[in-house]
């Protein structure tokens, strides 16, 4: 059922990892470490396919949902690094449509870390006009905030890749979207297996099949998603269901088995790729970024505490406190990860992939699978992985 080896002294995270098949309901996963640049996990097994039972191969690709963001927003990083744009400049300096309704004074920084109240869009979208980034560009420049920007923060689930595509489009040089932008300038020079927008010569069959859960499921599960974010997600009329409702099928797991969303640019949502991939992505950023080109200044920016909106923590979105920074999560008491430095940034997505950097022990670390959890993070497998892992490190617990 197990693919893949784990170095001398990592033998507890291939342990972990077998038993999430055994005692955990696992279907289909894979798991990567980097350590100090050096791959020391990499790990894949069970089914990539739970109708048919095709075996979860080495290369196989699987959506990963908003682990993606930590992903996209290394493009972000690249171009700050360049000198492209700077966080703290207002995001009309460089789009300036986007100062439309309110949004003039919006900073990088406010917008990056889910503070500008951009999360949902008002004006009608289809999945057909996903594939035009013109127009999805038009439609959230003209989105007036759900709240003063800087006084509150809410996930923005969806809007946010949209929101950093068309920013780097603007600020790169070659007019770029943020799909083709970070296969050039970050996929290509490490090597990575991860699409933003799959290219239509990848093969469906290396594409694992998510085995996802129906909105209704979520009631039954209030014990582990936070209830106010349930009943938000169910009602058409609240801002969480706004915010994962336009598209519809952009809130929905299973609608990512849709190659035609999966074609798509979605950089918030719907990534592609290996866990090998984010794990190589997250360790070059954890030791230098030098391959990318990565400034001390822009390391630095990645690795401060965020910054937190003058309201307060309470995530008006998903209904729990929550801490964002430039396109990432950060650890706060309820969401620890890396060692207890506390300099480490990732994304966890929904149904429990994870990927993240730890700057502090070098280590870049993922987690995907195609069978759906419950928690918005801290998933059961992915933090068996995580606290084996971190126990070779002799470091704390994280759960």
């Amino acid at each position: 059922m197990v693919g893949g080896a784990a170095d001398e002294g990592y033998g507890p995270v291939a342990d972990a990892f077998r038993a999430n098949f055994a005692e955990r309901g696992e279907l289909g996963a894979a798991c990567a470490v980097y350590r100090d640049g050096r791959k020391v996990v990499d790990l894949w097994g069970g089914h990539r396919d739970g109708v048919t039972r095709a075996a979860w191969e080495e290369d196989t690709l699987v959506p990963m949902f908003s682990t993606t963001k930590g992903v996209a927003s290394i493009a972000l990083a690249v171009a700050h690094s360049r000198g492209l744009l700077d966080y703290d400049e207002t995001v009309a300096r460089y789009w300036p449509e986007f100062g439309a309704a309110g949004k003039e004074r919006v900073t990088v920084r406010q917008l990056l870390s889910h503070q500008a109240g951009l999360c949902a869009i008002d004006e009608r979208l289809e999945l057909a006009d996903l594939l035009d980034l013109d127009r999805v560009a038009a439609v959230v420049a003209a989105q007036k905030p759900a709240w003063e920007p800087g006084t509150r923060h809410g996930y923005h689930g969806i809007t946010l890749g949209w929101y950093e595509g068309e920013l780097l489009r603007r600020v790169d040089p070659q007019r770029r979207t943020l799909g083709r932008f970070f296969a050039e300038e970050v996929a290509d020079p490490l090597g990575l297996d991860f699409f933003i927008g799959l290219p239509d010569d990848v093969p469906p069959h290396r594409v694992a099949r998510i085995d996802g859960y129906t909105p209704p499921q979520m009631l039954l599960h209030l014990h582990e998603l936070p209830p106010r974010f349930v009943l938000g997600f169910l009602n058409p009329r609240s801002l969480t269901y706004r915010t994962f409702g336009n598209p519809r099928i952009t809130g929905l797991v299973n609608e990512y088995n849709r190659r035609e969303l999966q074609r798509a640019e979605i950089p918030a949502a719907n990534g592609i790729g290996t866990a090998r991939a984010v794990a190589r992505a997250y360790g070059e950023l954890a030791t230098g970024g030098a391959a990318l080109g990565l400034t001390e200044a822009t390391l630095d920016a990645l690795q401060r505490p965020a910054v937190a909106p003058s309201g307060g923590r309470m995530d008006l979105v998903i209904h729990i406190e929550s801490v964002f920074s430039l396109g990432y999560c950060k650890p706060f008491p309820r969401f620890t990860f890396g060692s207890s430095a506390d300099l480490a940034f990732g994304t966890p997505g929904a149904g429990g992939s994870f990927g993240f950097a730890d700057p502090d022990t070098g280590i870049g670390f993922a987690y995907a699978m195609n069978k759906t959890g419950f928690r918005l993070y801290d998933d059961p497998r992915e933090l068996a992985l995580r606290d084996a892992l971190y126990r070779c490190l002799g470091e704390r617990p994280q759960g």
